[in-house]
């Protein structure tokens, strides 16, 4: 959503992933990585927080939400939790490049510092 102090996640899409319970079958999971998708724009490193998801997918013959697909799901249930708001570096803002490489995806972020925080200008994720 584009507002006046810039990119925002939409609240309900937020909404529907921190309202989910955890997938119970392949489809619920395809349900989550969707989502997920929607908002990748505004969570950093996207690829690396959903790659146990994914990894449910590439087997989808048998379903086994693990430990860690459980501790992937809340990380990213309280990472969406404060999702930070997309802003317009001004002329002259030193911005910072960050990249983000597994075997399965690349990741990177744009950021700029104000007041000594980062803030996010754009994610950009290839699966």
């Amino acid at each position: 959503m584009v507002t006046q102090r810039g990119i925002e996640a939409n609240p309900l899409k937020i909404k529907a992933i921190l309202d989910m319970k955890a997938p119970a079958c392949v489809n619920e999971v395809q349900r989550l990585t969707g989502r997920i998708a929607a908002l990748s724009l505004f969570i950093s490193k996207s690829a690396e927080k959903s790659l146990p998801f994914f990894k449910i997918l590439r087997k989808a013959r048998t379903f086994e939400w693990d430990a860690s697909c459980q501790r992937a799901f809340e990380e990213l249930k309280n990472y969406l939790a404060g999702l930070p708001l997309l802003v317009k570096p001004s002329p002259g803002d030193t911005l910072y490049l960050y990249l983000s490489a597994t075997p399965q995806a690349v990741s990177s972020i744009l950021i700029r510092e104000e007041e000594g925080k980062q803030l996010p200008n754009i994610t950009l994720i290839k699966y």
